[in-house]
């Protein structure tokens, strides 16, 4: 199984993550979402020793001056949450990134739009709304791709996480879940959810 933690913005928290080797850690260049992160703190929240974990850039319709000026050197994965086509993703890829790309699922045929995107090395199957804490709909988890390519986001949780992967579900994106402020993570949580995954993957 593999877990992205999202929306992280202070270092310990990042340091915690690295510990508990979780697999993506996703960093938020949104300005209108309250997990945005301050391009000068971007130093401090990336020059850390990964060890197996890859950094990502959440990103919505990044240019290429952006991510030459701010992610270069400092991610390996960039998500993109925009209107990003399949040469778009291509460009990202020759710059030295690998990508995420994210499709918003609110009825049965959104989920196909992924065969548009066959050349992101991830695909993020998510709710519509980015920044709001919405549950991913049961039934239609069953009908989603199997396999470590497809993520899933939408209220993940160390309380529902055993019976989503019962669906077949083997890739976890949290953000929200794990949180007690809008923000800001809960080391608690954190623990409690990976010590989940690890006794599932046992």
């Amino acid at each position: 199984m593999r877990v992205k933690i999202c929306g992280l913005n202070i270092a310990r928290d990042v340091q915690l993550c690295i510990d508990l080797k979780v697999n993506f850690l996703g960093f938020v260049f949104y300005k209108k979402s309250p997990r945005n992160i301050n391009i000068k703190d971007l130093n401090k929240l990336t020059k850390f020793n990964r060890k197996n974990t890859s950094f990502v850039a959440v990103t919505v319709n990044p240019t290429n001056s952006f991510i030459k000026e701010n992610l270069q050197g400092n991610f390996e994965y960039i998500q993109l949450h925009g209107t990003e086509t399949r040469e778009r993703i291509a460009e990202i890829n020759k710059m030295g990134f690998k990508t995420i790309k994210a499709v918003k699922v609110k009825e049965e045929q959104d989920i196909y739009k992924y065969k548009e995107f066959d050349n992101a090395d991830i695909i993020l199957f998510d709710t519509p709304a980015m920044e709001r804490s919405l549950e991913f709909p049961k039934n239609l988890i069953t009908k989603l791709p199997v396999g470590k390519k497809y993520a899933l986001a939408g209220s993940v949780s160390e309380n529902n996480v055993t019976n989503i992967s019962k669906l077949g579900v083997k890739f976890f994106d949290l953000s929200s879940s794990l949180e007690n402020q809008l923000g800001y993570k809960d080391h608690l949580k954190i623990k409690n959810f990976i010590k989940k995954i690890n006794e599932l993957e046992n």
